[in-house]
């Protein structure tokens, strides 16, 4: 089988399969490079005796505003604590609750969490779990396919609709390679690249998104975009992510004058979930005039703030910039995709022989919102349901027939890479400008009109010369950006991350809807 994508999701699965199936694992670029590598907070999970499942999933629900799948909710909640436990047994090290010997987690809070449940290691969570479960998986029985970047999914060319591999590009050599596999795993995260700032690494350009879409899957709730409110604001910090634990552990938001202004828009102030936080100081910034907002913790004590917050501390130094002392500055960038492929709780797609886990998946976690630290949590469950799916079905996939080669006989190294990425800036910069955190109708068709002559464009250059690495990642983000902004304006009125100056209201008359979005036609439907 085969795994596309190395984070938390992909590699939870394959350590899972490792000893029962062949598995392989590719990665766009060494094996840690994604987006869990980067992750700060931590992984919700209940583990005091004063919280509850009811409670998580109802701080969830609150956060989703109205289009959480509550059963989905309760099971990714009720398995929160076997998946830190196999962490844990996999050998990461989480911070420990010194005050009280050490011998429980030390639990911290974020936005949206009523209680303190988020276990973290310092805060390089992700750092932790990523480098953790590597070395697991180079030490196990896996093939590992670094520096490919996959290319399309290839479909069985007769009988039912099924996966049976993938083409990919081996970026060393710029050869296409055919591989062949009985079960396909997308695993290959998120696609915020799409926008001109944000705090993803450079692969998450909607690979899995793009490809299950043109292998003919639904997806859902694109519209749903999170920018992360506190990014780092410096030249050349590229959108380092001030974690949300700064200010869960008393943070305050500022503006130039030193002025709170939080409480304005949500009582729970800097604890109110991330879409709140995110378009109060986008409506600061617009209406001051001003590049950036200031967080501010230096009111803690000094070893307070270098104990809990080391990596952060130690990055905003090297900008300038001592928290111990001072605020901050900050802004919004985009940090996460609500939205994707959608797959049922054991994680299958609409295609036989295809699963989708973590970012790159629409499972009914998230709903309009993602509450902070569900997220790697969605992550390690999922990885493990759909390892548990594939173990139970795997007897009875049949080896696939041999698919037909990668063909680029008809096609010519380029002499116009230029093409490529003034494509490539003007597609994040129209994304940026008028699919951002405040939308309209009227910017949303002037993005769809751009979109859309960007993608014929695009199409015909990937018709006419070889494959790149930048083309592959431009040709799926200009697929994904047109899903977002289809889905935005399908989607009349403001709800959680799609917040709209015509529709400013939730929909006080319908239910809450997903939108919903099938190949056949590229026609938008909204269902409960």
């Amino acid at each position: 089988m085969l795994v596309i994508g190395s984070g938390a999701a992909g590699l939870t699965l394959a350590l899972q399969l490792a000893s029962h199936a062949r598995v392989a694992v590719m990665a766009k670029s060494s094996l840690n490079e994604g987006s869990t590598n980067y992750a700060q907070g931590g992984i919700a999970a209940v583990l005091d005796a004063a919280d509850s499942f009811d409670s998580h999933v109802q701080d969830t629900l609150d956060a989703g505003g109205g289009l959480c799948d509550p059963a989905v909710v309760r099971f990714v909640a009720q398995n929160a604590p076997e998946a830190i436990r196999r962490l844990a047994d996999y050998g990461v090290e989480f911070t420990r609750d010194t005050d009280h010997g050490g011998a429980d987690y030390h639990l911290t809070r974020e936005g949206g969490h009523s209680h303190r449940r988020i276990v973290h290691a310092a805060d390089a969570t992700g750092r932790a779990v990523e480098t953790t479960l590597e070395r697991q998986v180079r030490a196990a029985d896996i093939a590992l396919f670094e520096h490919h970047i996959a290319v399309d999914l290839i479909r069985a060319s007769t009988g039912y609709r099924r996966c049976i591999g993938a083409y990919a590009l081996d970026r060393r050599d710029g050869r296409v390679k055919t591989f062949r596999a009985r079960v396909v795993v997308l695993a290959s995260g998120g696609f915020s690249k799409v926008y001109l700032y944000t705090s993803n690494p450079d692969g998450s350009t909607g690979d899995g998104v793009a490809m299950a879409w043109r292998a003919g899957c639904r997806v859902a709730n694109m519209e749903f975009c999170q920018f992360h409110p506190t990014c780092l604001y410096h030249p050349q910090a590229k959108s380092f992510l001030i974690t949300e634990a700064v200010r869960g552990e008393g943070g305050r938001l500022l503006l130039p004058n030193g002025q709170r202004f939080m409480d304005k828009f949500d009582p729970r102030g800097e604890l109110a979930p991330r879409d709140i936080v995110a378009r109060a100081i986008d409506h600061e910034m617009k209406r001051l005039g001003i590049d950036c907002v200031y967080l501010d913790i230096s009111h803690k004590p000094a070893e307070f703030i270098r104990a809990h917050f080391p990596t952060v501390y130690s990055e905003c130094l090297k900008f300038g910039h001592d928290m111990t002392t001072g605020p901050i500055p900050v802004v919004p960038a985009a940090h996460y995709s609500c939205g994707g492929v959608m797959t049922n709780m054991k994680g299958q797609t609409d295609l036989h022989g295809l699963y989708a886990i973590g970012e790159v998946s629409f499972t009914g976690l998230h709903g309009a919102n993602r509450m902070a630290s569900n997220s790697l949590l969605e992550c390690l469950v999922f990885g493990a349901a759909a390892a548990a799916d594939i173990l139970a079905t795997l007897p009875a996939i049949s080896q696939p027939a041999a698919p037909p080669p990668w063909d680029e006989s008809w096609v010519t190294d380029s002499d116009e890479e230029v093409v490529v990425s003034h494509n490539w800036d003007e597609l994040r910069r129209s994304m940026w400008d008028y699919v951002g955190i405040v939308r309209s109708t009227k910017r949303l068709e002037r993005a769809k009109r751009r979109i859309a002559l960007l993608s014929s464009e695009i199409s015909e250059y990937y018709r006419s010369f070889r494959v790149t690495n930048d083309l592959i990642e431009l040709r799926n983000l200009t697929v994904t950006a047109g899903l977002i902004v289809a889905s935005a304006l399908e989607r009349r009125e403001s709800r959680g991350l799609h917040y709209t100056i015509d529709f400013p209201e939730p929909d006080a008359v319908a239910a809450p809807q997903n939108t919903i979005l099938t190949p056949e036609g590229f026609a938008g439907a909204r269902v409960r």
